[in-house]
């Protein structure tokens, strides 16, 4: 079986986020820039299969700037066996749409029998990709999986409903998204951080996909400023009239 995982580069999640105020899109140099942890769960579903079935083959796949080439070396020593890099500088601010449609070029020119992403990006927040993903490739796609079960001709899954949960599946070739209640994503050991220096990155630009930077979709921010600094809360000091003042100041800010 044949396992391409999506993975993206992300400002670190334990850091504070900011907005390029020139441009109005994320700074993405304001912090440290890591692998997106819904994307390391992802991997680790199709690490666990290759644990189990030998001759099983893991490819991670991204897109983004030149320096994400570290996020698939940490996807490498986690144990995926290559990797492959969308990198162009033209793709910079792509929208959820273009987004899709590169990764989807990048996928058709690949044998796999799944691919597996994260359900939502950290950063971006849209939940759509993967699906729309699916749509181009004209493959069935099973999204938000809290759980992952895979077998040689088939994939299912648990996801969580308003009223309680539901069982899932489809037939491979498949594209699935699990949620941050799936698989706990390993540590890279000694060996794998050695074995990853060697393992095999392929690099892949528009013109490569066949694809042209005019057609592409940008995200347009029409302005932006800074967030407010805290201000200090209203203090309450119970005096016998503290839940008085209390439900005034629920009522003051419409809370009931």
């Amino acid at each position: 079986m044949r396992i391409i995982a999506l993975i993206k580069q992300v400002p670190d999640t334990g850091g504070e986020r900011r907005l390029d105020l020139t441009t109005g899109l994320l700074d993405r140099d304001a912090s440290d820039k890591i692998i997106d942890e819904i994307n390391e769960r992802a991997l680790e579903v199709a690490l666990a299969y290759k644990d189990a079935n030998k001759g099983t083959e893991v490819v991670v796949m991204t897109m983004g700037p030149e320096d994400a080439t570290g996020t698939i070396r940490k996807a490498l020593s986690m144990g995926a066996d290559s990797g492959i890099h969308i990198a162009d500088a033209s793709l910079v601010g792509s929208d959820s749409a273009w987004s899709a449609e590169v990764l989807a070029a990048a996928l058709q020119r690949e044998q796999f029998d799944l691919v597996v992403a994260g359900n939502e990006s950290t950063d971006g927040r849209g939940g759509v990709v993967p699906i729309m993903i699916a749509e181009r490739l004209g493959l069935p796609a099973i999204g938000s999986l809290d759980s992952v079960e895979l077998s040689d001709g088939s994939v299912r899954g648990e996801r969580a409903t308003e009223s309680g949960s539901m069982t899932v599946s489809s037939a491979l070739p498949a594209v699935i998204s699990v949620t941050e209640r799936a698989a706990e994503p390993r540590f890279p050991n000694f060996k794998g951080i050695m074995t990853a220096k060697k393992k095999p990155i392929g690099v892949l630009s528009l013109s490569e996909l066949g694809l042209s930077e005019a057609s592409g979709g940008r995200s347009v921010v029409l302005s932006t400023q800074e967030r407010p600094a805290r201000t200090a809360g209203k203090k309450i000091v119970d005096d016998g009239s503290a839940a008085a003042q209390l439900a005034d100041f629920l009522a003051a800010e419409r809370l009931i």
